[in-house]
């Protein structure tokens, strides 16, 4: 709920990782998980390699927070509902993200988390809605085609997000 998004970041930060620029990732050029592409688009200006090698967690949190966080409306999920829905809104995009929470509670699955959806969230088990969540999310990623490149780290990630997530859960 809201005093997670500061663990939730950090966490999501942690498996991002630093600066990459690998030539078979789609995102291209990326700093804490932040493509050069959507940094630049947040901050409305064009960004050099040097100030991309140089985003610290601090002046990402803002753009997480509202690009990630608010967009997916994690401040109204459930504990460990909230970071499960947040990781995956950074790994795979918001509505995608929204639309998996979606069909896991029988909602409308339009990208956009309103009322409905929150009411179907609020009958639902979060540790059960944690795990159909982790379920789609594995799906959805092994059907990528650079899954033989990037998928061993995807799959350790999606299990430690299933495991902190369900602990935030239980707290």
């Amino acid at each position: 709920m809201k005093d997670n998004f500061a663990k939730s970041l950090a966490t999501t930060l942690h498996h991002e990782g630093g600066f990459s620029n690998h030539p078979l990732d789609p995102g291209g050029m990326t700093n804490l998980g932040v493509t050069k592409r959507a940094w630049e688009a947040w901050k409305k200006e064009p960004v050099t390699e040097e100030e991309m090698r140089e985003l610290t967690p601090a002046t990402v949190a803002p753009f997480y927070k509202e690009m990630y966080w608010d967009l997916a409306r994690c401040d109204d999920l459930p504990d460990g509902v909230d970071y499960c829905v947040f990781d995956a809104a950074v790994n795979s995009g918001v509505s995608r993200s929204v639309k998996w929470l979606q069909q896991c509670v029988g909602a409308n699955p339009d990208g956009q988390i309103g009322p409905k959806t929150l009411a179907a969230v609020a009958e639902k088990d979060p540790e059960k809605l944690v795990e159909m969540l982790i379920e789609q999310r594995l799906l959805f990623l092994q059907s990528l085609a650079t899954w033989g490149t990037f998928g061993r780290g995807w799959g350790k990630r999606v299990v430690a997000v299933r495991h902190m997530a369900i602990e935030m859960s239980k707290a």
